[in-house]
């Protein structure tokens, strides 16, 4: 072992979008909440964190690159978790390799992460969940910690609160938890993936630059000054968590579309009642919730639902491919992509569902005809930036090709 090794373990993560908000937190330092709350895994393929994690005697301190970017890991939200991740560490030997770590090396051990987002960093798509969520699940798997996933959502909620509910695939609920030390505040699967599998999402991407107030701020001013945060706490929510899971387990979307629609716009509503007002949503944020709320009765029952997250960006889940495809269509008529732009760059993610729109090219859409439930429609040309279509998906992996790593074996320094 006198040769300088690296150890190293990559991860893959997903986002998560929550459906009944979290918003408020009654501990700031272990970031636990006021309310449940309960999300909607995406699939990775669309939306993840990719994280890997190296351990070498060769490294003098921890060091982390983000999107290729070296940033600092003094933040106490980082440092939280090295922390907690490093006292639950046990033995590994790598016989083969002849590397062998016993439990009291970790401490003494530096550790390179690099983290990967194939998605905008901080514009409101919970790419902070996904980053936390896989560097607690990396580093648990790097230093063979015994934790479960629901006991790791425990130490990533520490890094970011929503974080907690990345670590499972499916629907998952995130118990506010009632003990001081937070231990019981952590994330439960509600059911997996595969139980409402015919669900298709589509994402709105309207602005994908960093919003002005950050979730942190907000939040904080929020406790401080609204009145109706109390109430939804207190009075709101613990019904709502009911409503909705039994929604999900049952398959329930008019209840299903009904609670998340409702708790999206009261969560911005508190938003509104902060001191200061914070505006999350802009006009083609409410020109979207016009959109999905005429069609909606105009059918006579919800076709898609929609949730927005401290950001501008729709979150729209619809009950079925039909119903996508009739979205799709409806969306691409309202906000067509800039004559500049490619269809192929316009709609990323799973693509066969402009294929069941019958959309192949930018000829198509500019002969969409506008949807009979809106009396002169007009179209609002380039102000969605893009969208991404995509599914329920499933929670963290370990990627064992070496070639999907971060960081060089030999080096443990970006590739």
């Amino acid at each position: 072992m006198s040769e300088p090794w690296v150890k190293m373990v990559t991860a893959q993560t997903p986002t998560n979008i929550a459906v009944i908000k979290y918003w408020g937190k009654r501990d700031e330092t272990l970031i636990l909440p006021v309310n449940d709350s309960i999300s909607i895994t995406l699939d990775p393929a669309h939306l993840c964190t990719t994280t890997t994690v190296a351990v070498s005697p060769s490294f003098v301190q921890d060091r982390m690159w983000l999107n290729g970017k070296e940033i600092s890991l003094s933040g106490g939200r980082y440092q939280n978790c090295l922390r907690e991740i490093r006292a639950r560490a046990c033995d590994i030997e790598d016989k083969e390799r002849g590397i062998k770590i016993s439990k009291k090396d970790w401490e003494k051990l530096h550790v390179h992460i690099a983290s990967y987002n194939n998605f905008p960093t901080a514009a409101g798509l919970a790419s902070s969940a996904a980053g936390f969520a896989c560097l607690v699940f990396a580093l648990a798997k790097l230093m063979n910690a015994k934790e479960d996933n629901s006991e790791l959502s425990a130490i990533a909620r520490q890094g970011s609160g929503s974080a907690c509910r990345s670590l499972f695939g499916g629907f998952v609920k995130w118990n506010m938890g009632k003990v001081e030390d937070g231990s019981d505040s952590l994330a439960i699967q509600v059911v997996d993936e595969k139980h409402w599998h015919d669900l298709v999402i589509i994402i709105a991407v309207v602005s994908s630059r960093e919003k002005e107030t950050s979730s942190t701020t907000g939040m904080h001013e929020t406790v401080e000054t609204s009145l109706l945060l109390q109430h939804r706490a207190k009075e709101i929510v613990p019904k709502r968590i009911v409503q909705m899971e039994m929604s999900i387990k049952n398959r329930d979307f008019a209840s299903f579309a009904h609670l998340t629609c409702a708790d999206s716009n009261q969560f911005h509503a508190v938003c509104l009642d902060t001191c200061p007002p914070i505006f999350y949503m802009n006009d083609t944020s409410h020109r979207i919730i016009s959109c999905v709320e005429k069609w909606n009765r105009s059918e006579g029952t919800p076709q898609v639902a929609y949730t927005f997250d401290a950001g501008p960006n729709a979150v729209l889940i619809a009950h079925n491919r039909k119903a996508a495809a009739q979205l799709l269509q409806k969306l691409l008529f309202y906000f067509p992509p800039n004559s500049d732009t490619q269809l192929n760059s316009y709609v990323l993610g799973d693509k066969s569902i402009l294929k069941d729109a019958g959309i192949e090219d930018l000829k198509d859409v500019e002969a969409l005809p506008p949807p009979s439930e809106i009396k002169d429609a007009a179209r609002y040309k380039g102000d969605v930036s893009y969208f991404i279509c995509t599914r329920p998906g499933r929670g963290p992996v370990l990627l064992s090709d070496e070639s999907q790593a971060l960081l060089s074996p030999e080096t443990g320094l970006p590739k």
